[in-house]
């Protein structure tokens, strides 16, 4: 009874993952000319804008509730995760940023067991383990191929480990809806702090489209992403989500000639391998 829900949840989460591989290259390349801050600000003004009109045209308010403590701490993880973000994307290779990425899920289960008392089964220690083995192998810390700044790829799964922690904290009767919107809006008040340190320049045609794209791309994937949780059971949806990976292979070869080497695809697969593993100790249960 669930099969048509779930293929269009399925393909909903792959559409997602190529709409979020597109907004990558669109601030990749944004990123390579125009200041972090700026570029947070802009897309942060648009995303705001897109998911303020769909709180308001849904009849929900924006200024009740979004000092609660949760919201506080949710916001605040979506800075740190953005920031760290940005600033890996700018100059590591897309498949690495992609690849470590994909490591937020188990950092979110380790929290959950270590802050919010979660129980987390013997298989699913098993996978964080393996996951974070992954990690090492593509950052390879003490050896020769070791890029400091893919460091930051770690703080931005960190930032976004939190931003899902406390949003499981969050009261039923916050909607999704506004609690999308305060944290796209925290990002302004993120690019506005940086503009003073880094300056703020008016962006070229070349420019502007590339800030246009990552806009465009963003929400759109948000909304699949959204929908595809929403209509399909999330331990089908969910593995899904490693499509993106593959995506971002595909654009960081075809447009910035990025060839990950062995390591790197070893390390993207013990990734991936034990997320999967986690995603079937969740259905288990």
């Amino acid at each position: 009874m669930r099969h048509p829900e779930n293929l269009r949840g399925i393909i909903l989460m792959t559409l997602a993952m190529a709409l979020f591989a597109a907004e990558d290259l669109f601030l990749k390349l944004a990123a390579q000319t125009l200041p972090t801050g700026e570029i947070l600000l802009i897309t942060a003004l648009g995303g705001t804008a897109f998911f303020a009109a769909l709180a308001k045209s849904r009849g929900q308010s924006l200024t009740r509730g979004f000092l609660h403590p949760a919201i506080l701490a949710r916001n605040a993880g979506e800075m740190i995760g953005t920031l760290a973000y940005m600033t890996a994307l700018a100059s590591v290779p897309l498949a690495t940023v992609s690849s470590i990425l994909q490591a937020m899920p188990m950092v979110a289960a380790l929290g959950a067991a270590l802050f919010l008392r979660e129980a987390v089964p013997l298989r699913r220690w098993l996978a964080i383990g393996a996951g974070f083995a992954g990690v090492l192998l593509i950052i390879r810390p003490g050896m020769a191929g070791f890029d400091p700044l893919a460091l930051w790829v770690l703080v931005s799964v960190a930032g976004l480990a939190l931003r899902d922690l406390a949003a499981r904290k969050i009261p039923a009767e916050i909607t999704t809806e506004q609690v999308t919107t305060w944290g796209v809006a925290s990002i302004i008040l993120l690019g506005a702090a940086m503009i003073p340190f880094q300056g703020f320049q008016t962006p070229t045609l070349a420019q502007s489209l590339s800030l246009a794209g990552s806009i465009t791309f963003g929400t759109a994937g948000y909304w699949a992403v959204t929908q595809a949780t929403r209509i399909g059971d999330v331990s089908v949806v969910a593995p899904f989500r490693y499509f993106r990976l593959l995506f971002a292979l595909v654009v960081g070869l075809a447009f910035f000639a990025e060839v990950p080497d062995a390591l790197t695809l070893t390390g993207a697969g013990l990734i991936i391998g034990a997320g999967l593993v986690g995603v079937l100790a969740e259905r288990r249960r």
